[in-house]
């Protein structure tokens, strides 16, 4: 299963197929990488290298660090 280590120590899965310019895929919640195999092999098949990740805590992806979480309330955004 191929992997990229992130600095904090979590593992990201990806895919890569095929060779050439690559085309890059990044999936939304709920999803994986697995969601773009027809867009994956179709671009492998027409001459470009293809890859799609798991997002961090997704399917084959690990999750390391403190839990981030979303807010509309601009009193809590980062400056």
């Amino acid at each position: 299963m191929p992997t990229i280590p992130t600095p904090d120590g979590a593992e990201i899965f990806y895919k890569d197929w095929g060779m050439g310019s690559p085309v890059v895929f990044s999936h939304g919640w709920p999803l994986n990488a697995d969601a773009w195999d027809n867009q994956l092999m179709f671009m492998a098949s027409n001459g470009f290298r293809a890859v799609a990740h798991d997002r961090r805590g997704h399917h084959r992806s690990s999750r390391r660090g403190t839990a981030t979480t979303w807010t509309t309330t601009p009193t809590t955004w980062r400056r």
